[in-house]
């Protein structure tokens, strides 16, 4: 059985009526059969593995106030005239089809024209709002729709889309959709062009250790037969005419741009790396190779926030913030995770965000070079503490924390290895 809704074993039952007994205090009225089912399948109906995987994605929501993201975050204008792709369509079964015409995304000049933090809180609030339109087009079209097909054209595709900084965000963005949008992919198409032959096996190598097997197995991997491929399983009429369908734009443009951002390069009047020229007022401090700079708050009042500003030179450096849970000092792997430590490419891009704390004690803001055994990093640094009442709103608030803290706290700072 396929261990979806109307296909299910006598076991698979058993197992989604004990799955919603142990999880019932997460549920929402929404959360129906359908919605239990992809957490179930993901981890092949293994009922402790599912319920872990839901509950970290609870608390995921929780932290990065995904709940709300669609009326809080504002996508950056940069990203919405030069981030490759767009929704176009849906497939014979109802599922939408997502066309990237990703050979001509400049993450370069992406990264360098926002945060990092800005470029996954983007990706997460397109995500929510695909799930928004599965329930619009379910209620519409009198059929559960639930599912996406995405299509990469790997057209003018290079060594430049290697570049690490960019992999990196891409991976990332792919462990999110794979932990906390499970079974919402149906299928993927990858096509190429040229130079992409050579180019693609590498990169998918560098991706496939974040994929499911089951999203391993939904990849198809086409040539210059990808339209005969496409039309299998979706209708001409549902796809732009450059990629094998009848849609043109109003001015005659096979390739649909009104809905598929089709990329190109960024001028440089979008770039921040001059956001931080002026680094008077902030901390100068070199760290070591192999070691860390661990900052000390103690927060008092609830409802306070830390707010960093920071760049290093040359090279990136590690970032994150914790709590301490013990009245003394902590590895970082025994504190609370805050806001759970990442390489920042700060030397390109200067960082800067809050967290607000929902708790009162000890809150060590961490930078980390201890994954560097052959440089030092120069850091720039200039940490505030905020009282709710001077919470700035126009600095956006990273992704996955909470915390924030008082003038009257005590703070302290110290180098280690």
């Amino acid at each position: 059985m396929s261990g979806h809704v109307g296909s299910l074993s006598e076991k698979q039952e058993c197992a989604l009526a004990e799955f919603r007994k142990n999880v019932e205090e997460l549920l929402k009225s929404h959360h129906d059969d359908y919605y239990l089912l992809r957490w179930l399948r993901a981890r092949n109906f293994d009922l402790k593995k599912a319920e872990a995987m839901l509950r970290n994605h609870i608390k995921w929501r929780e932290q990065n106030n995904v709940d709300t993201i669609l009326q809080d975050f504002e996508i950056p204008e940069v990203m919405k005239r030069y981030y490759t792709g767009g929704l176009f369509g849906q497939d014979k079964d109802g599922a939408l089809v997502w066309i990237d015409p990703n050979g001509y995304i400049d993450m370069k000049g992406i990264l360098m024209s926002m945060r990092k933090q800005e470029v996954i809180k983007s990706k997460i609030w397109l995500l929510e709002e695909i799930y928004r339109l599965f329930e619009l087009k379910s209620k519409e079209q009198g059929r559960r729709v639930d599912q996406i097909i995405i299509i990469f054209d790997l057209e003018n595709f290079g060594m430049k889309h290697l570049w690490k900084p960019g992999v990196d965000i891409f991976t990332e963005i792919v462990a999110i959709f794979e932990d906390h949008y499970p079974e919402t992919l149906k299928k993927t198409f990858f096509f190429y062009f040229f130079s992409a032959p050579k180019i693609f096996p590498l990169a998918y190598n560098l991706l496939r250790p974040f994929l499911s097997e089951e999203t391993h197995r939904k990849v198809t991997v086409c040539g210059s037969n990808y339209k005969e491929t496409l039309l299998q399983f979706i209708d001409a009429d549902q796809l732009p005419a450059h990629w094998g369908g009848t849609c043109v734009d109003p001015d005659g443009d096979r390739r649909c741009p009104s809905k598929i951002i089709p990329g190109g390069e960024i001028p440089q009047s979008f770039y921040r790396q001059n956001d931080l020229a002026d680094v008077s007022g902030f901390t100068e401090v070199t760290i070591g190779r192999g070691s860390t700079l661990q900052l000390d708050f103690v927060i008092d009042k609830v409802g306070c926030a830390i707010r960093w500003q920071f760049k290093t030179d040359g090279f990136d450096v590690g970032f994150g913030v914790f709590r301490r849970t013990e009245d003394k000092r902590q590895k970082a792997n025994e504190m609370e995770h805050v806001l759970p430590s990442q390489r920042v490419n700060s030397h390109m891009v200067p960082e800067d965000g809050m967290v607000q704390c929902k708790h009162p004690g000890t809150y060590i803001v961490r930078f980390d070079n201890t994954y560097s055994w052959a440089r030092s990093k120069k850091l720039y640094y200039l940490i505030e503490i905020l009282e709710p009442q001077v919470y700035d709103l126009n600095i956006p608030k990273i992704d996955s924390a909470s915390s924030i803290a008082s003038k009257d706290s005590q703070g302290g700072s110290h180098l280690s290895n």
